[in-house]
């Protein structure tokens, strides 16, 4: 069992920059391969960007590479995500969520545990 908290939403404008975070408690931090996620107001939740256990490999959803960078503390049990130019478009709740599997995941049936997620707003 792993719970996960994110922080570090917020209103920016367009063009700005966030980090979130996502502090994990529980079971090894290090056993999990983590992502991101964020879902609008009626749309379906999506990818953003995955990690693996060790860090080593990363994978990014199209629509924010180049832009958002995500990382891990595995001494810290900590997850980030680094966003730059944020455009209206990123508008959503973004989630953390880890998987029992090692490498980067893409689906969201495939991470075990979520956490409550965190609003970012991106104003024009």
């Amino acid at each position: 069992q792993v719970q996960l908290v994110e922080s570090g939403g917020g209103l920016v404008q367009a063009g700005g920059s966030l980090r979130l975070s996502c502090a994990a408690s529980g079971r090894s931090f290090s056993s999990y391969a983590m992502g991101w996620f964020r879902q609008a107001p009626g749309k379906e939740r999506e990818f953003v960007a995955g990690i693996s256990w060790s860090g080593g490999s990363t994978y990014y959803a199209d629509s924010v590479k180049g832009r958002f960078t995500i990382s891990r503390d595995n001494a810290k049990n900590t997850m980030y995500l680094q966003m730059n130019s944020l455009k209206p478009d990123d508008t959503a709740v973004y989630y953390c969520a880890a998987s029992l599997r090692p490498h980067v995941n893409l689906r969201p049936h495939e991470y075990d545990y979520w956490g409550q997620g965190t609003q970012v707003t991106v104003s024009s």
